[in-house]
């Protein structure tokens, strides 16, 4: 049997040719980049549905804030305001007279007094002085006495719905006219463990 003769090295091999009868292999599906990440458009609710949620919920938050919103402990009235100038000094010292109601379900203790005034020159406040230096403000000042309480100390503790009537002294540094021609004064009762004061004003 002769021999095969093999191909001349270096010589390309002749191409097959393709079956006619075997059907051509279709091409894949086109990927759209944008579709696959897809878009705000496509996956966000419209924007009138969002802006109403959210106004919604900051409704919810305003009315919640406005219901447990910090309230005084107590409430009540200030009865009496006896000032006298103290001579040499441009000052003024008050008496102030007041009475104050427990309206929370809670024992109120007192924790400071202090009084406030408002006058067309600005404001002024004064931290209350003493209980045991009251009968010598009296010795001073006579006239100051004129319907005054026994003083409301720091540590009084008043029941719910009780009342305390009391009375505070201050100085103001403002003439007695000054104080005369006032546009408010208040007295300022800090309760212990709250966020606002009660604050009496006439």
């Amino acid at each position: 049997m002769p021999d095969q003769t093999p191909n001349p090295p270096g010589q390309p091999s002749a191409p097959s040719t393709p079956n006619p009868t075997q059907p051509a292999t279709p091409a894949g599906p086109t990927i759209n980049i944008g579709e696959e990440y897809g878009t705000a458009k496509k996956n966000l609710p419209p924007a009138k549905i969002v802006l109403i949620a959210v106004a919604g919920v900051l409704i919810v938050i305003l009315i919640a804030s406005f219901l447990k919103r910090a309230r005084p402990q107590a409430a009540g009235s200030l009865d009496n305001v006896n000032a006298v100038e103290i001579p040499d000094q441009g000052s003024t010292m008050v008496a102030l007279t007041f009475t104050l109601t427990n309206s929370s379900d809670k024992i109120l203790y007192v924790h400071s007094l202090s009084a406030k005034l408002k006058t067309a020159s600005g404001e002024f406040t004064a931290d209350a002085v003493s209980a045991i230096d009251f009968n010598r403000y009296f010795q001073a000042f006579p006239t100051l006495k004129n319907g005054i309480q026994p003083a409301l100390m720091p540590e009084t503790k008043i029941q719910p719905g009780e009342k305390a009537v009391g009375s505070i002294i201050v100085a103001f540094p403002v003439t007695l006219d000054a104080f005369n021609q006032r546009q408010t004064v208040s007295a300022v009762i800090w309760p212990y463990d709250q966020q606002v004061p009660v604050v009496l004003t006439k």
